[in-house]
């Protein structure tokens, strides 16, 4: 076992180029706020630098606090759990908190270690930053990567980040969200005036209730222009609208819908989220086509996916719209089980999903495979572990994407076309995260940094630049998810047909500004879990 800890899962990271707001995906709470995370305010200018210090001129010498690196992994089970305010009573499934008195330079000696161990580049962290100098681990946290850049010019490393441990594995285990029930999607140039439009509204939500639909877009948070606004104390005021941090408080919205302006005024909640939508069999003169809307690879899915392929096998679905077009990632061991129940037996056994690359200081992990029994994850309604799963065996699948399509969704993708089935991409290229990481839970914080790169049997995973689409059509705000007639998923029945991309309309002609999904960070990853 590679990770000092069962509880330690492998993550294959999908973190967006620019990051969000304050929290995103289904309206959740700030990252930012509560677990130290970088959250640049909404006009997209940099926030002010993290209160590291500049680092002293490279010397090469450490502190006398700071450790030898050569003895850096030894130190890891040292320092691990020790905390300079422990966590007293116990998690959400009730086991008690591991934390242990220590001090805040213990928690640095802890960073230190794991990132020398385990961090995919390793070897470019600078050393010349003195712990001593550091009131935070999680402004410390965020120095231990590599500063080079790419040959664009952008952050080699783009995707280190924190998260509160409860909050995680809320998220994962039981598909809660505190927010409203809302995504967004909004333009990245230029920044302002911003236009931030509803991609989707969750079932049984506030933002449901307020009567919000796609497409419909935000001009006012609180009675602040939110297109035009700037200056940190209307920034800080859309926040706090935006992305409550607990339940209970109400905020008013002022949205537009076909140029006529509406109110509302919306209640933070905790919301359960459904991974699995719209599942429907669709019948068309060339057979019967199953058809779901998969939003996140996490515990809840897993039996939700079950499920829908149950029913397609049933009515006997002979090819398959998988529209991931928002799904940010989640558990690898659901994104191999999907791929699994796509393609059935005969293409995938013996084969590789995904091979995780690590480090010249790792030796090489067992590959995930294609697997054909249910993980069993914890989830409300979970299924029981070894249930063999349903399958289709189709030698092509239709995947519908956008630029919010990543990581565990991107596997799902690479590990198809490793195994020679036909993936058909109609939509936008995907946000393009081969990378991988080892969440690290210590004294009540998650910590996120770049582990290994993960490829499909083949040995392919280069696909920073993400995933290109056979056909290129814009995502349609006009028709709800599922519609048949919405320009995606009425694309992909298309080239069904005729074998053929669509000209593209006047419409997705004129609309030449690039959106991304607003959400955080902790939604665009993809969980390798650790072996039973």
């Amino acid at each position: 076992m590679r990770t000092p800890s069962a509880s330690l899962r492998l993550v294959a990271t999908s973190l967006a180029a620019l990051l969000v707001l304050a929290a995103g995906g289904g309206g959740g709470g700030s990252p930012g706020a509560t677990a130290g995370t970088t959250t640049p305010p909404p006009t997209g200018q940099q926030p002010p630098p993290a209160t590291a210090p500049t680092p002293p001129p490279a010397t090469g010498q450490q502190s006398p606090e700071d450790l030898n690196p050569n003895l850096l992994g030894e130190a890891f089970g040292t320092y691990w759990n020790l905390c300079a305010t422990p966590r007293t009573g116990v998690d959400a499934k009730g086991r008690p908190f591991p934390d242990r008195q220590g001090t805040l330079l213990d928690e640095l000696k802890f960073l230190r270690a794991w990132t020398n161990e385990y961090y995919l580049w390793y070897n470019e962290v600078p050393n010349t930053y003195r712990m001593a100098d550091f009131t935070s681990a999680l402004d410390y946290f965020d120095v231990l990567k590599t500063p080079a850049l790419t040959a664009s010019g952008k952050a080699k490393d783009r995707y280190h980040f924190t998260y509160p441990t409860a909050e995680w594995e809320a998220m994962q285990n039981e598909g809660i969200d505190l927010g409203y029930g809302l995504t967004f999607a909004r333009n990245t140039e230029p920044k302002i005036p911003r236009t931030w439009l509803v991609t989707a509204v969750e079932p049984g939500s506030p933002a449901e209730a307020a009567g919000l639909r796609r497409g419909d877009m935000l001009t006012r948070v609180d009675n602040i222009d939110f297109i035009n606004a700037s200056g940190d104390a209307a920034v800080d005021a859309i926040n706090e609208g935006l992305f409550p941090t607990s339940a209970g408080t109400a905020h008013r919205f002022t949205f537009e819908r076909a140029g006529a302006p509406f109110e509302v005024t919306m209640t933070g909640a905790e919301v359960r989220v459904d991974p699995v939508k719209n599942v429907k069999v669709l019948d068309t003169a060339n057979g019967k086509v199953g058809y779901l809307s998969f939003e996140t690879h996490n515990g809840v899915s897993e039996k939700q996916l079950v499920d829908a392929f149950t029913t397609f096998k049933q009515q006997g679905v002979s090819d398959l719209v998988l529209d991931m077009r928002y799904n940010g990632g989640g558990l690898l061991y659901v994104a191999s089980e999907l791929a699994y129940m796509i393609a059935g037996p005969a293409a995938t056994a013996g084969k590789v999903f995904e091979r995780p690359q690590y480090n010249d200081k790792q030796g090489a992990d067992a590959p995930i495979m294609f697997r054909s029994t249910a993980w069993g994850f914890s989830s409300p309604d979970p299924i029981r572990s070894g249930t063999a799963l349903p399958y289709l065996g189709l030698n092509r699948v239709t995947v519908l994407s956008t630029s919010g399509t990543c990581s565990a969704s991107e596997a799902v993708i690479n590990g198809l076309r490793g195994a020679d089935i036909e993936v058909i991409q109609i939509g936008g290229a995907t946000c393009g995260k081969p990378y991988g990481f080892t969440p690290v839970p210590n004294c009540g914080t998650t910590y996120f940094s770049i582990e290994f790169k993960g490829v499909n049997h083949k040995g392919y995973g280069d696909f920073a630049d993400g995933l290109a689409p056979t056909c290129q059509v814009a995502d349609d705000l006009s028709r709800p998810v599922g519609d048949p007639a919405e320009g995606l998923l009425a694309a992909a029945l298309a080239y069904r047909t005729n074998n053929a991309c669509p000209a593209p309309s006047a419409q997705s002609r004129a609309r030449q500004v690039k959106m991304e999904l607003v959400r955080p960070q902790a939604k665009e990853i993809a969980i390798y879990p650790e072996r039973r």
